[in-house]
């Protein structure tokens, strides 16, 4: 049954971009339910970084629609765009100031509490790293703080960007862990781009592959890898399959 767009997290239908010489997004159409988690995967160029300009009110779309929560990101109120967080590793902070520095910055702009810098940054250890600054972290570190940033206003929906992607094993499992754990408490939504098969088999409920553009395959990864592949396995190693075949060859 279609659900209504007011009560989906993320609801983009039709969705195309047209840069000068270059078509990003053709007819591209998914959603996220409340408290789901989607993959949004595909190759390089697929069109991933662009739809998330637009659900982040950076781009706007030559066609279609994007509502979050029912609001359109572009309206002009921001409304929707406060219930967003955002992390990526390209999405840096003051290089100049001490990561608290730069957490309190931004807790401003929401309203948030001091209280609310501590009990984030403790969540993800980043109790060492306060009093460093910024362009002193590792690449890893950043990461980290980025994450704490994104979660910092409590978000109904969380948008990462390939989240884990610089972080040494143990640390990317413990913040998968965070993200597991506060998604089961606060029924968090999470918008997920990666390209670790094991990462996205862990994380997502379901997965929407785009492929030059366009959404290729969408639903849960069983049902993805049994639409793709023939067969209905549930592993990294099927869903890495899955990946490799819809870059090369999309769905015909």
């Amino acid at each position: 049954m279609a659900q209504s767009p007011d009560s989906l997290a993320v609801d983009v239908r039709e969705l195309a971009k047209r840069f000068a010489h270059t078509t990003a997004l053709e007819s591209a159409t998914f959603h996220v339910r409340p408290g789901e988690v989607l993959g949004l995967l595909g190759p390089n160029g697929a069109g991933k970084t662009t739809t998330l300009h637009i659900l982040l009110g950076i781009v706007r779309p030559s066609a279609g629609t994007v509502r979050i929560f029912g609001c359109d990101p572009h309206d002009g109120t921001k409304q929707a765009l406060r219930r967003v967080g955002f992390a990526s590793p390209e999405a840096l902070m003051d290089w100049r100031l001490t990561v608290a520095e730069n957490l309190r910055v931004y807790a401003a702009l929401y309203g948030v509490s001091r209280a609310a810098i501590e009990r984030t940054a403790g969540a993800l250890e980043l109790g060492d790293l306060l009093s460093k600054r910024f362009g002193d972290l590792s690449l890893g570190q950043q990461t980290r703080a980025g994450v704490a940033r994104a979660l910092l206003h409590e978000p109904d929906l969380l948008v990462l960007d390939e989240p884990t992607s610089s972080l040494d094993p143990d640390v990317a499992e413990k913040t998968r862990r965070v993200l597991q754990e506060i998604r089961r408490t606060r029924g968090l939504s999470m918008l997920y781009t990666s390209h670790n098969m094991a990462e996205v088999e862990l994380m997502c409920d379901r997965v929407a592959f785009l492929h030059r553009g366009r959404v290729v395959a969408d639903g849960t990864p069983l049902e993805v890898s049994r639409q793709v592949l023939g067969t209905a396995s549930l592993d990294a190693a099927a869903m890495e399959e899955v990946f490799l075949k819809l870059a090369r060859e999309g769905l015909g």
